[in-house]
């Protein structure tokens, strides 16, 4: 049990909550796993439905770089924690016979922002926010982005979000496709709600031959890009701009990429 994430099943409900708003809901590894766990286990348990959301005002703020200590850092194998923690959780979501419902509140950024494009359907309150934020610390985006976010704005779009870091509001997301409805944050559960009721009350093989067929095309595509996303964060990770990405994030100051570069 991670205290640090929430799950619930109830009516066929399953609930899934980041749990950490002293951290805006960012990610660390421990997360990391409960949510693949957690995710899991929802492709044979009795839920119907999956909710999605966070805790507080934030929906997930990406990864939790406060959690990694320098030394751990300098050693980890990101390849390979990106392979066991990241990318099966997504293509369990994007594979689970029952729709999965992102509820955003407020800020999905970095991994946040790549969970909320796995899901199926997302509804946001007028306060969400979207980035792709990953490259404000030096790092390229996971957890499918590449692959799921081009899909939905176009390519040249999605590099400009990608390159810059650039935040969504919630309406820009709406008229972008990346979101199903916005509504206040005051009717957000209500509208959350009667979309599950909805949902669960659906002929179950129904809506698990729409997922399928919906994603028939982009099945092999989104497994490859996971991989390949992987393999580059990797790489990231190994750089000098990550140090300083870090470093500045730590320091709460803006970074000074290439720094040292002839």
């Amino acid at each position: 049990m991670n205290e640090k994430l929430l799950v619930t099943l109830e009516g066929g409900v399953k609930r899934i909550t980041f749990n950490h708003p002293a951290r805006r809901n960012a990610v660390d590894f421990g997360m990391f796993a409960a949510f693949a766990e957690a995710v899991e286990e929802s492709a044979a348990d009795a839920s119907r439905v999956l909710i999605i959301t966070g805790a507080g005002e934030a929906f997930c703020s990406g990864l939790d770089l406060g959690s990694i200590s320098p030394r751990e850092l300098a050693t980890l194998d990101v390849a390979a924690k990106v392979r066991e923690l990241i990318n099966p959780p997504v293509l369990r979501l994007r594979g689970l016979s029952k729709p999965v419902v992102a509820r955003v509140q407020g800020p999905a950024a970095g991994i946040g922002f790549s969970y909320v494009l796995a899901s199926d359907a997302v509804i946001a309150s007028e306060e969400a926010t979207f980035s792709q934020s990953f490259v404000r610390v030096g790092l390229m985006p996971d957890g499918g982005s590449t692959y799921l976010l081009p899909a939905l704005v176009g390519r040249a779009r999605a590099f400009e979000l990608m390159a810059t870091g650039a935040t969504l509001t919630a309406q820009e997301a709406l008229r972008l496709g990346v979101v199903g409805r916005v509504v206040p944050r005051g009717e957000l559960d209500g509208a959350v709600e009667e979309l599950v009721a909805r949902l669960a009350a659906a002929p179950q093989p129904a809506l698990a031959r729409i997922k399928a067929a919906l994603d028939l095309a982009g099945r092999g595509g989104l497994a490859d890009s996971l991989d390949f996303e992987a393999e580059g964060q990797g790489e990231c990770f190994r750089s000098a701009d990550f140090v300083e990405g870090v470093t500045a994030f730590m320091q709460k100051r803006a970074p000074e990429f290439g720094k040292g570069r002839g």
